[in-house]
């Protein structure tokens, strides 16, 4: 593994994961397809079954880690979606009678994970994401799931005073790390058991793959995790993987662009009298910046504001030429939805989630402010 640990977000997110260096080879070797390997003997190395392990997953994981905690020790297991990868942490880790705490405000999917946990018996506590509002049903808990920032609100809990206090209770802390990636925030070096995340979106930043992953210190931690893996079969493809590995390269080019985006939207946002509670952790004046400040290095490349109403949201995305109207976050093409109209958010119905690309800052926020402009009668 390249030694990475003095190297800046962007060398080390070039270099990460790589082999080293063989005469007349790649620098990043292509994917292999296997699903069995040539296996002699007692099945004692690294790639038996492709079910299990793949080099090409190795690369990846290598390079995530790499990411995740520079200089350290860590395994990290990648999953066919961040949907298998949360569902690894929580069902790996608690069992019939287990209590966990989840954010009250955080992804879509998170209800259906409440439901299925508590089909199995575990006790499922919720409580918003800000003011560190989880603390209040901590007691007790097995496992407590942050989600900082949260989606789609941008809420942004303190991760070290939690972790502390879970801790002290004896529970483990897992951070939903999706929408900052870990050049915007490093959940382990704050202090979690595992850092998570959804792959799909800004870690691979094109729009073109489902992957996640899970990131911890602990070894029998990661067994569990990478267990749950083998049971269920949530694996990504060979493809896939190598996919992701390539575009991890342009992370820091592709995150400081969105920041930089995200952060100038916000601010012409903010100067619109049509347009009211505008949240970007960037801004100095959202509530979340001081905890954000304190525990985020990039604020993240989304930024959440509300329309009057449903209508006039919908004007305002159609008006839009150089935003897509789709689901997801994190890609080099700014996209934008109503979030209302999937129903499992506890959104008004004219509230925007604003995912900032690549595009020229200028371009971007002059479509934004035509888009406004046109949708306001």
């Amino acid at each position: 593994m390249n030694s990475t640990t003095a190297m800046g977000d962007g060398t080390r997110a070039v270099r990460a994961g790589l082999p080293e260096p063989v005469k007349y080879e790649p620098t990043l070797p292509g994917p292999v397809f296997a699903a069995h390997f040539h296996l002699p003997g007692e099945p004692t190395g690294p790639y038996t079954y492709g079910r299990d392990s793949n080099p090409t997953w190795t690369g990846l994981e290598r390079a995530i880690g790499e990411l995740e905690a520079p200089g350290e020790e860590v395994e990290t297991l990648v999953f066919a979606s961040g949907m298998a990868a949360i569902s690894a942490v929580l069902f790996s880790q608690l069992r019939t009678g287990d209590a966990v705490v989840l954010p009250s405000d955080g992804y879509q999917a998170l209800p259906l994970v409440r439901a299925q946990l508590e089909s199995y018996g575990i006790e499922v506590r919720t409580a918003p994401t800000g003011g560190d509002a989880q603390l209040s049903v901590l007691a007790g808990a097995r496992l407590l799931w942050i989600e900082t920032p949260s989606n789609p609100g941008l809420d942004v809990a303190d991760v070290r005073r939690l972790v502390a206090a879970a801790h002290a209770a004896g529970a483990l802390v897992a951070v939903d790390n999706t929408l900052a990636t870990p050049l915007g925030q490093r959940p382990l070096e704050l202090g979690a058991d595992f850092s998570v995340a959804s792959d799909t979106k800004g870690m691979t930043g094109h729009g073109d793959l489902l992957l996640g992953h899970v990131t911890c210190r602990d070894a029998e931690l990661a067994a569990g995790v990478r267990q749950w893996r083998k049971i269920v079969g949530a694996i990504p493809g060979p493809m896939e993987a190598w996919l992701a590995h390539r575009s991890l390269a342009t992370l820091q080019l592709r995150i400081d662009r969105q920041c930089a985006n995200a952060l100038a939207v916000a601010r012409a946002l903010g100067e619109r009298r049509e347009v009211s509670g505008v949240r970007y952790p960037g801004l100095a004046s959202d509530p979340s910046h001081t905890v954000a400040t304190r525990q985020m290095r990039r604020y993240g490349g989304v930024v959440s504001f509300t329309l009057p109403d449903r209508e006039h949201a919908e004007r305002f995305l159609d008006a839009l030429r150089l935003v897509d109207d789709a689901t997801s976050f994190g890609g080099v093409r700014s996209s934008a939805e109503r979030r209302g109209r999937w129903g499992g958010d506890a959104v008004p119905e004219g509230f925007i989630r604003f995912s900032a690309g690549a595009e020229d800052t200028d371009d971007l926020v002059a479509d934004v402010l035509r888009a406004l402009d046109e949708s306001a009668g």
